[in-house]
């Protein structure tokens, strides 16, 4: 099983870096926003700083796991080869898991040029065990989101899932305090991302490179919703796995 795993890793890596769109996307967005915002607003304070390159990773990582996941589910399904993929004995899960594997190398790629701007241009202070506790939160804390990518990626045509997972992540990521401070909003805002699971994530990852203790609300829901989105995401591959052997 393992070897099957990696060969449809490598088979989606190689046809992600044949049109490393995504891959740029995933990783410019980010960085330009630390440049923009972070570097000359924050850059002078560490723990802002440090929290900020926090959220500019986790923003990249989910950019990697909500869109380009789906997209790329979508765009699948509507090649003939999926259908064939979908008959042979080795089942669903080595081309599922190839599929996640192959997301999380694009996401921890996203983030290099987030950690270069901010190890360059502000006095972020992340130790090599808050960078090691950082990637792991990361992996983590994007769960829901790879998930709801699935989601939409098998309930949806690619040009619907374009439109759809890029109007879930904007508000998700500002909602959640990614692209702004929570303390910057209205308190009926902070209230409602508690309920997010872009709050729930930034917590993870702000107590991963800061030490700050996470708001429990929050990482309950991110729990909750990883269970919502699981579920979402195994009816809808049954639900196309039906109509296409009907």
């Amino acid at each position: 099983m393992s070897s099957l795993i990696l060969a449809h890793t490598r088979y989606l890596m190689i046809e992600q870096l044949r049109v490393p769109i995504g891959l740029v996307a995933s990783s410019f967005f980010p960085a330009a926003t630390m440049l923009a915002f972070v570097v000359p607003f924050a850059g002078d304070d560490p723990v802002n700083a440090t929290r900020a390159t926090g959220s500019m990773m986790l923003f990249g990582a989910i950019s990697a796991a909500l869109i380009s996941l789906s997209i790329s589910v979508s765009q699948d399904r509507e090649q003939p080869w999926n259908p064939y993929l979908r008959t042979l004995p080795a089942g669903p899960l080595p081309a599922f898991a190839g599929r996640i594997v192959t997301t999380v190398i694009a996401m921890f790629i996203s983030v290099i040029p987030v950690l270069i701007i901010a190890a360059a241009f502000t006095t972020a202070q992340i130790t090599p065990l808050r960078l090691a506790l950082a990637l792991g939160a990361l992996a983590a804390a994007t769960i829901p989101f790879m998930l709801l990518g699935l989601f939409i990626g098998y309930m949806m045509p690619s040009k619907g899932a374009i439109a759809v997972s890029q109007v879930a992540f904007f508000p998700l990521a500002i909602l959640g305090g990614l692209l702004l401070p929570l303390q910057m909003m209205p308190s009926f805002v902070q209230t409602l991302s508690l309920f997010l699971p872009s709050r729930g994530a930034g917590e993870l990852m702000w107590w991963a490179v800061t030490g700050v203790a996470p708001n429990v609300t929050a990482l309950v829901t991110l729990a909750v919703w990883i269970v919502v989105t699981a579920a979402l995401a195994a009816w809808a591959y049954r639900r196309d796995e039906g109509r296409r052997f009907a």
